[in-house]
């Protein structure tokens, strides 16, 4: 893990976001994707090449109070306040103590950041918790996880019309059945735009059936995560990048549920199917899904063998999703869509 803790650190100075297109910030999210799988070995360089486009994290300025935190939610001006609050919130508490007292906080602007901001808290919280199993020192991983819930918190962002799970549809039929609505063009704020005018769509989100329990909930979003990465086969090449996100999202939340109580399981799975039906309904095609053939076969080692070869942050992130979802069910295709996206989505320069 002392590669990874060197990674953080080169990532540290470093702001959620770069660019006249105000891009994500991916790097310590793949980084650790990348160690967890054992490539070790590429990540100096991957970092090298990846550091380069980032830009220095925005300066602190009126710090956020206990008592007043909620007026800054959703205030992108103002992420080096959140960095430089969340910072010190672990560095005086626990750090399982802070997920567990924000992650509730956030959850109801789980599409931050187009998702990002959930998933890089949870790759985080995932690495602090191998940390823990071999008994390592977690500095620079507590300090990422701060960054990531400070970008959760800055870019916090309500799903429109939310509703909770309430019908009888799995995942895979509910993500199918989600409406789509009527312009997929403009960003991704114009887009969720369209969604708290679309009279269907609150019944999308109520379609999928209501899970029974914690438990249940943790099966269905583990079902979400396998339904959203094969579908990727078949509406990938719409949205290539935002795409990555129906799958990646939800499987942040899936590997983050050991880590809270079990009563924040079901409105986490709630919070991240709107996610998931929203992103889909905003960018995936209409109509019967229609699978890309599968180029051949393969196993995890070779998915993540193209993936590091390609080098784009979503391939390798969504190559983690889909090696965990064959896994869990063998399921080739989830396979089959790590490899269709190195196809879709292109390398990074040089």
């Amino acid at each position: 893990m002392g590669t990874l803790d060197e990674a953080y650190e080169r990532f540290r100075p470093t702001g959620p976001e770069w660019g006249e297109d105000v891009l994500t910030n991916h790097g310590p999210m793949a980084a650790e994707v990348l160690v967890r799988h054992g490539r070790a070995e590429v990540l100096d360089s991957w970092v090298d090449r990846y550091v380069r486009r980032l830009e220095p994290m925005p300066a602190a300025g009126a710090p956020i109070a206990a008592d007043s935190w909620r007026e800054a939610l959703g205030d992108g001006r103002r992420v080096g306040d959140w960095t430089a609050y969340f910072e010190a919130l672990v560095r005086d508490r626990p750090w399982r103590e802070v997920l567990v007292d924000w992650w509730p906080r956030l959850l109801p602007g789980i599409v931050a950041g187009a998702t990002h901001g959930v998933i890089r808290t949870a790759h985080a919280a995932r690495a602090l918790a191998a940390r823990e199993a071999d008994a390592g020192p977690d500095g620079a991983a507590v300090a990422e996880l701060a960054h990531g819930l400070a970008f959760w918190a800055a870019r916090f962002q309500a799903i429109p019309a939310a509703a909770a799970p309430a019908g009888s549809l799995d995942p895979a039929m509910a993500l199918d059945q989600a409406v789509r609505i009527p312009a997929q063009r403009g960003t991704v704020a114009e887009r969720f735009g369209q969604l708290a005018a679309h009279t269907g769509w609150p019944g999308s989100l109520r379609a999928l059936r209501a899970p029974a329990g914690p438990e249940d909930a943790q099966a269905l979003l583990s079902d979400l995560v396998t339904a959203a990465t094969v579908r990727y086969l078949a509406y990938g090449q719409a949205s290539p990048v935002l795409l990555v996100h129906t799958a990646t999202a939800p499987n942040a939340v899936l590997h983050t549920l050991p880590l809270l109580p079990a009563e924040l399981w079901v409105p986490s799975l709630a919070a991240v199917w709107s996610a998931s039906a929203a992103i889909t309904a905003t960018y995936a095609p209409g109509g019967v899904p229609v699978p890309a053939p599968p180029a051949g076969t393969a196993d995890p080692a070779a998915v993540l063998d193209q993936a590091v070869a390609h080098g784009d942050e979503h391939v390798i992130k969504f190559a983690d999703t889909a090696i965990g979802v064959y896994e869990r069910t063998g399921e080739q295709a989830a396979l089959a869509a790590a490899r269709h996206t190195a196809t879709l989505i292109a390398a990074p320069a040089g």
